[in-house]
């Protein structure tokens, strides 16, 4: 816990510098003073609001039990499962099969699948990933996640604005420096690749085993994540794409499959995630505690309740919302 919030911290400090600067090339003295009373309220307001932020930049809508009944039982039972506070359930109209939590703590969380994943994955496999995005929550790392993408993202806003404003030549007229601001366009993307880079990679597996836990069975999120791999690097994802500072947030790096973006990804290979799971699951199936048995080829799942339609029957519900 202090840790996140200690990394919180210099992260904030980081990205803080990096916006007073960009206010310097903008408005000089003048604009260095804006900036900086601009980074300190912008990070009073990222603490307590950016899990509204980042929803809003994704155009995240929160269902409740009669929108979604089978994707927010899921999220229920799970949330019991790691005795956590049930945190809101939102879905994202976006057909790249993702997920992200966000939330400064436990008590003020939410989970955001889009529609590409509720459409495509089994229940079991939106379990793994749920347990997933809870197991972030669990592990509070969604402090620093979504103040990371809030303030990255108002980095890179910044920039194109300067970009704006050197193309039309509105830079010059006010006596600006027309290569300091160039140059200021370019920290934007570096900025995102520095936030992207302080989400420690370790999260993700240690969000992974935990995961696996809170499900019971490690193997539906590794199934998971190998076809929401297979799939992101065929569906793009235009807001993330916009907003790269907010990649971190998801299960799978949105820009995933753009050579650039792949060299500072904030995710560790999934194949080695995959691996590390199927370990996990051996071990449980050893201790006999893995549950659906030991594969998730088998479809029936009945130890998982989320993998009934209410009608008796298992399998993929029809359509997004279960």
């Amino acid at each position: 816990m202090p840790t996140n919030f200690a990394k919180t911290a210099l992260l904030l400090a980081l990205l803080t510098l990096i916006f007073v600067a960009m206010g310097s090339v903008v408005g000089g003295r003048e604009g260095t003073v804006v900036a900086f009373l601009m980074a300190l309220a912008m990070n009073g307001f990222a603490l307590w609001r950016s899990d509204s932020i980042v929803l809003a930049m994704h155009k995240a809508q929160e269902v409740g039990p009669t929108d979604a009944p089978q994707y927010y039982g899921i999220v229920q039972q799970l949330a019991d499962r790691a005795e956590l506070p049930m945190p809101r359930v939102c879905i994202m109209h976006n057909p790249q099969p993702n997920a992200f939590a966000a939330g400064r703590s436990p008590a003020r969380a939410t989970v955001c699948a889009s529609t590409g994943l509720l459409e495509t994955l089994t229940p079991e496999e939106v379990a793994g990933v749920m347990a997933h995005e809870l197991a972030h929550i669990k592990n509070r790392d969604t402090l620093i996640m979504t103040v990371a993408a809030t303030i990255g993202g108002a980095i890179s806003m910044l920039a194109q604005w300067l970009q704006f404003s050197v193309l039309f030549g509105g830079n010059r007229r006010q006596g600006g420096n027309w290569l300091l601001s160039l140059v200021a366009m370019l920290v934007a993307p570096f900025a995102a690749m520095i936030v992207q880079m302080a989400i420690s990679r370790s999260r993700e597996y240690q969000a992974d085993r935990l995961g696996g836990l809170i499900c019971g069975n490690p193997l539906w999120l590794a199934s998971a994540l190998e076809r929401i791999q297979s799939m992101v690097r065929r569906v793009p994802n235009p807001t993330a794409e916009a907003i790269p500072a907010s990649a971190h947030l998801f299960i799978i790096n949105p820009l995933t499959g753009r050579g650039f973006d792949n060299f500072f990804s904030t995710h560790p290979d999934t194949a080695n995630r995959i691996a590390e799971l199927r370990k996990l699951a051996q071990e449980m199936a050893t201790n006999g505690t893995l549950v659906g048995g030991p594969s998730v080829a088998d479809r029936s799942s009945q130890e998982a309740p989320w993998a009934s339609r209410g009608d008796g029957r298992s399998g993929t519900p029809r359509g997004p919302w279960g």
